[in-house]
């Protein structure tokens, strides 16, 4: 790998990484925001759900416009909506009164729509610059800076609502707007002449994408959104328990949020640089992942024990980590580059959908105990991991021209036609 590309793949670790501050960061600070805006606990589960479904839903047309404009003009201007929202958000809160609650949810809305063209644009930029081998090693670098955000956030959440626990929107504003024009400055994106198609014609090609790979694809799709739904939920779980029921101070609850997170990271770094070297293991890492998951959620669903607890959800994080690299890499690989951007999109419109449905499905459930808690989580795996064994076979997501024909045919395809010597 060249030395000159660590500066753009620097960059692009850190837009996972700011998207990720925009739920996980906010998770410590809940029981400050209920007490402060006299909210219940299914208001503050839709503090993360106004962030997410627009996210989850503007994401494919995110995916479109990059696939014809290019990824840049969409990602830049992507991170500086995301912080308008969060200073609408923080605004709202520190001025509007009455009406702090609902300006925070406007504000959140916003952000989401900002979230739509981050991540997964990162994602498809990066599958764009590399290729092959190297392209799974630096996604799993992207997931990595995605659980790094994950375990950071919590902790840096917690840290700054000791002072003020509206303090995290302020900083997503001051990280996520000059990241934009650095992107816009500094990323070189390939240069090839895009499809100036109107977006039904577009769609064809997609769909053309799931006639060949469309079972093995949904079945990727699904567990991308059941992994996500189950963290999320998770992580507001323990937002929730942690000093109701054992008493934790804020600070100590964000070093106990991080735990999940922190496993996640280090364990994507790793299975990230082991698909390099061995691709053919795709299937085993995400079944073995999902298995370790479920494994989680019945241990949670008869063990109260607070170290108990806290174990497991380590052994969670362990979990996703071999299984959301593993996804970005088969899911990225699924497409030609013209049709790219638009199926990495949907991979990350469904992750926002299970953070979505995560905390007030979790919310809901726990008002019936643990034990059908997480013996429903457990179920939601267990679906998902038969779909995976049956259903899922990772060497159809990678069948297909090289990265070498697919560019030459991309230009070939779109390059304008030669005038015609006149006689």
């Amino acid at each position: 790998m060249k030395s000159s590309m660590r500066g753009s793949i620097a960059l692009l670790a850190a837009v996972p990484f700011m998207m990720v501050l925009g739920n996980s960061m906010l998770f410590p600070v809940f029981p400050r925001m209920q007490a402060a805006l006299s909210l219940s606990g299914l208001q503050t589960s839709l503090v993360v759900t106004a962030f997410s479904v627009p996210a989850g839903l503007l994401i494919p047309l995110a995916g479109y416009l990059s696939d014809r404009y290019g990824r840049k003009p969409v990602m830049a201007p992507a991170l500086v909506i995301f912080g308008i929202g969060a200073l609408v958000a923080g605004f709202s809160v520190s001025f509007l009164g009455s009406l702090a609650y609902t300006g925070l949810l406007v504000g959140r809305i916003i952000q989401g729509t900002g979230a739509a063209g981050m991540a997964q644009l990162a994602m498809a930029l990066t599958a764009d610059i590399f290729q092959s081998n190297e392209r799974a090693q630096v996604l799993g670098w992207l997931e990595a800076a995605n659980g790094l955000g994950k375990v950071i956030s919590p902790i840096s959440g917690a840290a700054v609502g000791l002072i003020l626990w509206l303090l995290p929107f302020y900083i997503f504003a001051a990280l996520s707007i000059p990241l934009g024009i650095a992107i816009w400055l500094w990323v070189s994106e390939p240069k090839v002449k895009r499809p100036q198609v109107p977006f039904p014609t577009y769609f064809n090609g997609i769909k053309d994408v799931f006639a060949k790979k469309g079972v093995a694809l949904s079945v990727l799709l699904l567990s991308g959104a059941v992994v996500m739904f189950i963290l999320f939920g998770t992580l507001f779980y323990l937002s929730e328990v942690l000093e109701k029921r054992y008493g934790m101070a804020e600070f100590t609850s964000g070093f106990i949020l991080a735990l999940p997170v922190a496993a996640l990271a280090a364990t994507s770094l790793l299975t990230g640089s082991h698909l390099k070297k061995r691709p053919s293991v795709a299937k085993t890492a995400i079944v073995a992942g999902l298995v370790v998951v479920a494994a989680v959620m019945v241990v949670n669903a008869f063990f109260t024990d607070r170290w108990v607890l806290f174990s497991a959800i380590f052994f969670m994080g362990i979990g996703g980590g071999f299984v959301l690299p593993t996804l970005t890499l088969l899911i990225t690989s699924s497409a030609a580059l013209k049709e790219r951007g638009m199926v990495t999109s949907l991979y990350g419109g469904v992750r926002f959908f299970g953070v979505a449905l995560g905390p007030p499905s979790f919310g809901w459930l726990m008002r019936l105990g643990n034990m059908p808690l997480f013996w429903a989580a457990a179920g939601v795996i267990g679906l998902t991991i038969a779909l995976n064994i049956f259903l899922m076979d990772p060497a159809s997501m990678v069948k297909g021209p090289s990265e070498k024909q697919q560019r030459e045919r991309y230009v070939i395809a779109f390059r304008p036609p030669r005038p015609r010597p006149t006689s």
